[in-house]
């Protein structure tokens, strides 16, 4: 799926400015348990599949659109694994971004792994032993959503979120 056109609409008021934008992505594992990872046309490096959230459009209902949009596979959202933000990106044609990232394990339901849009090069399954080259972010992100029972978050702390003064005694 190429660029949403809110996000052109918005690119055309900001130029290459940094956007903060919402992500949805989900770790979608088969019966082997291996991962389903897409190789990204814009960078060539390998990631879970994912990406921006309509406007009004629920974080989970992204990640399955997302998903098969992106690989033709059926998946369901089951757990909400990861909330957190991204380093801010720079995009090879310029344009800079930072994304609250929504990510959940996702249950397989059907279809078949393919190239399905333009984002991606390339699509396959991956032993969690035999992983290609990921990013720190993928990395965290999968450890994550294999580990979890519930969503993960960074927290700050009361004295970073609030002052040291106006944090509460413990």
């Amino acid at each position: 799926m190429p660029t949403p056109q809110f996000v052109l609409d918005l690119r055309q008021k900001v130029g290459r400015d940094r956007l903060w934008l919402s992500t949805a992505m989900g770790v979608v594992l088969d019966d082997r348990r291996r991962v389903l990872l897409g190789r990204r046309n814009d960078t060539g490096n390998w990631t879970l599949p994912g990406g921006i959230i309509d406007p009004g459009e629920q974080p989970a209902d992204a990640a399955c659109r997302e998903i098969y949009e992106e690989t033709g596979v059926v998946a369901v959202p089951e757990v909400l694994t990861t909330i957190s933000v991204s380093p801010p990106i720079t995009y090879p044609n310029g344009d800079q971004v930072q994304y609250l990232e929504y990510c959940f394990r996702c249950r397989l339901t059907g279809g078949e792994a393919r190239v399905h849009d333009g984002e991606l090069v390339e699509v396959a399954w991956h032993g969690l032993d035999a992983l290609p080259v990921i990013g720190p972010v993928t990395i965290r992100l999968l450890t994550t959503a294999l580990e979890a029972d519930a969503a993960a978050f960074t927290f700050s702390g009361l004295g970073q979120v609030l002052g040291q003064g106006l944090a509460p005694p413990v």
